[in-house]
């Protein structure tokens, strides 16, 4: 029971805003008409002060209210209702408690102010994370949240759009380096309104989402090191502090309610091109790192509960993230705050769907074991706010767990890293790989049939934020990472890579025109395979990064899209916009898994073969061709595609179906415009087989 305190007491220490008990939920700020509620949970705290702003960057601040454990507190959550407080009011806590750090892993320190981790917003602009180790009082540089009001924004009947999983087709961005080239030609460069610039350029492209790099508010300001007396920071942004609040970085202005409104203004104007907008989340650490790091919220609100410990001494963290701390997701108030979040930016800011960066420690117990049925894996799976919402995850983690078609739950789809590495070995020219290539190509049934699943749940990709882009997949065979100032001991070194003859940047003719092959190969096969493909910006007009495989430091040209390639490149545009137009015409490249079910004309949903009809080749340890056919059903043409990654052309066979003829759509070794055509400009193909051209894909439909 909460003990009685008369509001005089409570009150005679605060002498600008009149104070009441307050309530324990909403945890965060909370403003009403009359006020803002603040709830703060702290298993641990023995003390907390609540510091209040008129300004979020002022150096003092204008009141400090002293929480009553006796009635200021409810079992494990702290309140306080702040009567007259406004909306852009700047506020903080400081938390006190024990000290035993050792054997407790308590790492309260009063000297610290520190953040609200349900913040909508925060600001930065008198942060000095140097201030925030050690034991200094950091006031006069701390960062401050700030309240905010979500309630006053005309959304003109905007909700998440909820299209089809299959009919998906998501392109993975960074929202800054996607306009910030001068290039670009944008008014708001390098920002969520950049993003709205371009909604054109994502339409013309024929994407249905945008899976957007984090962009919960991380310290951009961290300098990780120096290159060439540049000073480099956490460009990628997989270093939140903040998982409620926006990156203000992204903003156009610097007014309390930007962040906020600026995001959201991106989401409706991207629904109202029907593109959906998915959000690269980052549960599994946070910005403060190992034992050496600042103290921003968590590890100082209670150290103990947020982070998987080190059992034998607590002053130290589980690294199971490789990024210095590891959060303890299926602690049951992590397991509140993650599905809040989650709720919060679907509810509050309509976002279509969540990718969980290294989502396989979302699936780790309280001792860091791996988990049959976690908690927070199913409490996301089943809330009734994200049930029409897009979940993927990236299926592994650094300390070894690796789930691709097991990770806990039904719904998640998964970055597919099985169908990224056997599609590159393909395409680059390995043998013996047909049958691997025809299980991807089918869905990744392997993965995922006998768990009940189905080819959704496959996320199919070539490339992404991590590794090399499309062009430098053919362009380079060892990574070029000099400029992370690491001496290029970072990144992955195998990379399945082939540089088609020339390693890096070439004005040879031959080995350009083999390269932009290759590109058409990967994408045809992208586009033509069972499940969800995803695409990284700019692979389709050949962005580069001169080599570089782990461009996470790099805030500058290497990363930055480069708008001029749209031009230079326009072929590749073009190639990248019919394929994608192709798949979403024929709902056979987008079906569930493969049956046996046969059409009225005899064909079978899908038939295997090699260089002769109906001899795949399984067993064959030197074939690198491979051609199946797809009955359509319902009235749909029936396609027949051939993959020959060999370095000489081949002679294959063609199915007879009577009364239909064969059109050519797709022949990767042809010039453009004939290398994909146009609908209805289709060339008719005669007698029983085609000469497929080395390293090239040939696709014909059925009329």
């Amino acid at each position: 029971m909460v003990s009685t305190i008369s509001l005089d007491q409570l009150n005679s220490t605060t002498p600008k805003y009149q104070l009441e008990q307050g309530r324990t939920h909403p945890l965060g700020a909370t403003p009403d008409k009359d006020g803002v509620n603040f709830s703060l949970f702290s298993g641990h705290a023995t003390s907390v002060e609540l510091l209040l702003f008129d300004k979020p960057d002022d150096p003092e601040p204008v009141q400090i209210i002293n929480l009553n454990p006796n009635f200021n507190k409810t079992f494990y959550i702290w309140h306080v209702y702040v009567k007259g407080l406004k909306p852009g009011a700047g506020y903080a806590y400081r938390v006190d408690g024990p000290q035993d750090l050792h054997k407790s892993g308590h790492r309260f320190n009063k000297n610290k102010v520190l953040i609200d981790p349900y913040a909508k917003r925060n600001n930065n602009n008198r942060w000095n994370r140097i201030d925030a180790l050690g034991e200094k009082d950091n006031l006069a540089t701390s960062m401050r949240s700030v309240v905010v009001d979500l309630d006053s924004y005309d959304w003109e009947g905007d909700t998440p759009l909820g299209l089809p999983i299959c009919d998906s087709i998501i392109y993975e961005v960074h929202v800054r380096g996607f306009t910030n080239s001068p290039s670009s030609g944008c008014k708001n460069k390098g920002g969520f309104l950049g993003i709205v610039e371009k909604i054109p350029y994502l339409k013309d492209l024929g994407v249905t989402a945008v899976e957007l790099l984090p962009i919960f508010d991380f310290d951009e300001k961290e300098v990780l090191r120096e290159v060439d007396g540049k000073p480099l920071t956490n460009y990628w942004g997989y270093d939140p502090h903040s998982f409620f609040a926006p990156e203000s970085s992204y903003c156009s202005s610097s007014s309390d309610r930007c962040p906020i409104r600026e995001f959201r203004d991106m989401v409706k104007a991207l629904h109202k091109a029907g593109i959906e907008v998915i959000l690269d989340v980052v549960f599994n650490h946070t910005s403060e790192g190992n034992h050496q790091g600042p103290s921003i919220n968590f590890r100082a609100i209670d150290n103990s509960i947020y982070y998987h410990l080190v059992p034998f001494d607590k002053q130290y963290y589980m690294d199971y993230s490789g990024c210095g701390n590891t959060v303890n997701c299926n602690h049951p108030i992590v397991d509140k705050l993650i599905v809040e979040c989650l709720e919060f930016w679907v509810k509050e800011m309509h976002v279509d769907g969540f990718r969980f960066d290294e989502g396989s420690i979302l699936s780790r117990g309280l001792n860091g074991e791996a988990m049959e049925q976690p908690p927070v894996v199913w409490h996301i799976e089943t809330s009734a706010t994200l049930a029409n919402t897009k979940i993927i995850t990236e299926a592994w983690d650094a300390a070894g767990l690796h789930q691709v078609g097991q990770f806990p739950g039904y719904r998640y789809a998964e970055w597919n890293g099985r169908y990224r590495d056997d599609v590159r070995r393909f395409v680059k020219g390995d043998p013996g790989l047909v049958g691997e290539i025809a299980t991807r190509l089918a869905g990744s049934p392997d993965l995922y049939e006998s768990k009940g699943r189905l080819p959704i749940n496959s996320i199919n990709f070539i490339t992404c934020h991590d590794g090399f882009t499309l062009n430098d997949l053919v362009s380079y065979n060892d990574k070029y990472n000099q400029a992370n100032g690491e001496n290029s001991q970072d990144g992955i070194n195998d990379n399945l890579s082939w540089n088609c003859g020339v390693e890096g940047e070439t004005d040879n003719p031959e080995i350009e025109a083999l390269r932009k092959r290759q590109i058409k190969n990967f994408a045809a096969i992208l586009f033509l395979s069972q499940g969800i493909p995803m695409i990284w910006a700019g692979d389709e007009i050949r962005r580069t990064q001169q080599g570089n495989n782990n461009a996470y430091c790099q805030d500058n040209e290497i990363s930055w899209f480069d708008w001029n390639l749209v031009d230079k490149n326009a072929e590749m545009f073009r190639f990248f916009k019919q394929i994608i137009a192709f798949r979403k015409y024929y709902s056979i490249c987008r079906r569930g898994f493969f049956n046996g079910n046969t059409n009225d004309r005899g064909l079978t949903d899908v038939s295997w073969h090699g260089c002769n009809l109906f001899c795949p080749g399984w067993h064959d340890p030197y074939s690198r061709a491979l051609a199946y056919t797809l009955g359509g059903i319902a009235g749909e043409s029936d396609m027949h595609i051939m993959l020959n990654m060999y370095w000489e052309s081949l002679e294959l066979e063609i199915p007879s179906i009577e009364g239909r003829n064969w059109y050519k759509v797709v022949d990767t070794s042809a010039p453009s415009p004939m290398d994909i055509v146009e609908p209805c400009e289709e060339v008719m193909v005669s007698g029983n087989s085609y000469r497929v051209n080395d390293r090239s894909v040939v696709v014909l439909i059925s009329k």
